[in-house]
């Protein structure tokens, strides 16, 4: 017998489409989601504008536009992950890296303060990963 015949008698039971119909919802369901735009943050333990960040914009970052458009990531500058690919090494902490899809594609080292963090960020992201926050304006 056929491989296409043997398939063609299989799936006209209603049981094997069932069954066949399970399997792929499961696979979209269960498959890892792509990977979109993320801010990760390199920091390590005792810098002290890593601390400054975390008490200014850390508490609010998830709630704002960028946090949703961006999520953040944190990781440590002693223990990179292997699958974050930036353009060089990161030398200093705090390093904000705008990551898509696993690749670095702009970078703000160091932390100037919340008053300049937010437009160099919303730059950042607006000319690198398409953000088009929402302004209000209208």
């Amino acid at each position: 017998m056929t491989r296409t015949v043997f398939f063609n008698r299989a799936f006209r039971r209603p049981f094997v489409l069932r069954l066949w119909a399970v399997i792929c919802l499961a696979v979209v369901l269960l498959a890892p989601p792509a990977r979109a735009v993320e801010l990760v943050m390199v920091e390590q333990h005792g810098c002290e504008w890593c601390a400054r960040w975390n008490e200014e914009i850390g508490p609010i970052y998830p709630k704002t536009a960028e946090g949703a458009f961006a999520p953040l990531r944190r990781v440590d500058l002693r223990n990179m992950p292997k699958g974050l690919e930036t353009t060089r090494r990161v030398n200093f902490t705090p390093t904000f890296l705008i990551v898509k899809e696993g690749r670095e594609i702009a970078r703000l080292e160091g932390y100037p303060g919340e008053d300049f963090f937010w437009p160099l960020l919303e730059s950042m992201l607006r000319d690198h990963a398409g953000f088009a926050p929402d302004t209000g304006d209208s």
